[in-house]
């Protein structure tokens, strides 16, 4: 069987826009969609089997409800759906792994019943070894969208073209394949400081110059990978700021803002790094998460 879109769901708006986005993108990857409930049940609780039974009443209707709206919205999309048992963060991050991706609301409904809290999607996203879709309910969220003039919205990818990351880039081109969209390569430099540079660095050039010799490297870096997705339009940007601005800025129209997430081999330490972490809390599109070593 082929790996699923995974998709966890808790009832609330944002969890429902992320079933929608995850159903439609099962649907272009040729991949069946799977419909997670984490039960928030505690077995010491007092009437352990009334609890029970009434949570696992409410995680049916949770995924019915979510079921009716992914149907309605991609007829097409083979779906199932399952209950498993908390904590969520680390049932989620389990989900990830066997997953061709997993999709979560940014936000979830909050307090004591909310499994999809911000606090629990960033662990996931700092956990999990696959990649993660954040989905907003009044971000982009179905199918792929058309703007003014008739072309379709941008699949944006930030790169560093000092550590560039395949696992980063190869999703970041099919998700631009899969969804017959432009994708936008962005790479964002900052000029060095004269107190900084070292014996034989010239820095006496001009920002043009330093803007083409970092649009060469990035070019350089996207080669093999335009030769292997030949059949998708790449718009190679460098531009001169922070990271985390840059990015924003370019996803402000796009249909998916890609970024990578470096892996630490000390599990205990389960944080994102500063640029990841202000698009997730910034970005209207969706932002997909892709973990890397």
């Amino acid at each position: 069987m082929l790996s699923p879109v995974a998709v966890g769901v808790d009832g609330s708006p944002e969890s429902l826009a992320a079933a929608e986005w995850a159903a439609c993108e099962a649907v272009r990857r040729g991949r069946p969609l799977r419909l997670l409930h984490v039960r928030n049940w505690h077995p010491r609780q007092g009437g352990a089997e009334t609890s029970y039974a009434a949570e696992r009443h409410r995680a049916r209707c949770v995924l019915r409800q979510a079921e009716e709206r992914v149907r309605t919205a991609c007829p097409d999309v083979r779906v199932y759906d399952e209950q498993v048992e908390g904590p969520a963060s680390a049932a989620l991050v389990k989900a990830s792994a066997g997953a061709e991706l997993l999709v979560l609301g940014s936000r979830g409904l909050g307090g004591i019943t909310g499994l999809l809290v911000g606090s629990v999607a960033l662990e996931v996203v700092a956990r999990a070894t696959g990649a993660v879709v954040l989905v907003r309910a009044d971000g982009t969220a179905g199918e792929t969208q058309e703007v003014a003039g008739g072309g379709r919205r941008d699949v944006v990818v930030g790169v560093d073209v000092t550590e560039p990351c395949d696992e980063v880039i190869e999703f970041a081109f099919e998700a631009a394949r899969v969804r017959h969209a432009r994708l936008r390569v962005l790479h964002a430099w900052r000029a060095p400081d004269l107190l900084t540079l070292g014996p034989g660095e010239i820095g006496l050039v001009s920002d043009r110059e330093r803007a083409e010799e970092w649009l060469r490297f990035l070019a350089a870096v996207l080669q093999p990978w335009g030769d292997k997705y030949s059949d998708v339009d790449v718009l190679e940007t460098v531009v001169e700021g922070k990271p985390s601005g840059a990015l924003l800025k370019a996803a402000s129209g796009a249909e998916l803002l890609v970024v990578g997430h470096r892996l630490t081999d000390r599990p205990r330490i389960a944080r994102t790094g500063p640029v990841t972490h202000a698009v997730i809390q910034q970005a209207v599109c969706p932002v997909a998460v892709v973990p890397h070593y």
